[in-house]
């Protein structure tokens, strides 16, 4: 586990990882890394989730090519897909939105946050096809695959991510 002073240098230190090493990753981390998306919070804490860890290095080289082939992907020892139980989350969140896609972000940003802080790699996966997906690793019709990430040791550092400065994306009292 790296030392980190405070929350916001593992903001930083999270990166989206495209190069892994050929290391297995501790059962420890993984466990801890699933402790922190298990904690979560979720609209109303339905816990409309579930995620499916994947190891089986055949499953993950299926998992690349339903991904675009992104090959990277195949090169971490993990890919951990998180679903969401769109039945079970709360209906009308703001009155018109299905929470579930708040939830899983909410939740799947913990898993790479706290990978970050045990110095593991990921990648959010957004290019990928549902279909395929659920056929690969067998998800139910009912249950929707939201996102994707390998999980390992980063075999780079990542690129530097720019953000848009305070004043364009804060304002105070009114739009």
């Amino acid at each position: 586990m790296e030392n980190f002073k405070n929350f916001l240098e593992i903001i930083e230190k999270r990166k989206s990882i495209r190069s892994y090493k050929n290391i297995s990753v501790e059962k420890e981390k993984l466990d801890y890394v699933i402790e922190a998306f298990r904690k979560a919070p979720s609209a109303k804490n339905l816990q409309p989730w579930k995620l499916v860890v994947v190891t089986d290095k055949d499953i993950i080289k299926n998992l690349v090519v339903a991904c675009r082939n992104q090959t990277f992907i195949g090169e971490a020892p993990i890919v951990i897909v998180a679903c969401a139980k769109e039945e079970e989350a709360y209906k009308t969140m703001g009155g018109y939105l299905n929470s579930f896609p708040v939830d899983i972000g909410i939740s799947f940003e913990h898993i790479m946050l706290a990978a970050a802080e045990q110095g593991l790699g990921t990648c959010w996966i957004g290019a990928f096809s549902e279909k395929a997906v659920k056929d690969i690793i067998g998800v139910p019709e009912n249950v929707k695959v939201v996102a994707l990430t390998p999980l390992g040791y980063p075999d780079e550092q990542g690129s530097v991510r720019n953000r848009k400065p305070v004043e364009e994306i804060v304002s105070y009292n009114r739009y």
